[in-house]
C-alpha cells in the first residue's frame, strides 16, 4: 500500500477519535461561554481563566480541520500536545 493510502486511513481514525473528542469537549465550551458572558453582565469584565481555556479549544479546533484536509500533518489532541494559536486579550 502506497504511504499516502496509509497516512489517509490513518486520519481517518484520528478523525473518529478526535472528532468523538471534541464534539464532547464543544459542550462544555458553550456552557463555558454563558458562563462567562454572565461574568462580563454581573462584573464588567471577563473571566480570563475562562477564556484561555476556550482559546485551546479554538485552536485545537483549527488544528483538526488542517489535519483532516490534508494543509497540515500536525495531529490533533489527544494525539498530540494541546498549544494556543494566539492570546487573549
Amino acid at each position: 500500500m502506497k504511504r499516502e493510502r496509509k497516512e489517509a486511513w490513518f486520519r481517518i481514525i484520528v478523525a473518529i477519535i478526535s472528532g468523538i473528542v471534541l464534539a464532547i469537549w464543544r459542550y462544555i465550551i458553550y456552557a463555558l461561554a454563558i458562563i462567562n458572558w454572565f461574568i462580563v453582565l454581573f462584573k464588567g469584565k471577563k473571566n480570563k481563566d475562562i477564556a484561555e481555556f476556550c482559546e485551546y479549544w479554538n485552536t485545537e479546533l483549527y488544528k483538526f480541520v488542517r489535519y483532516l484536509t490534508f494543509v497540515s500533518n500536525k495531529r490533533p489532541f489527544p494525539f498530540s500536545n494541546m498549544e494556543k494559536i494566539s492570546k487573549v486579550e
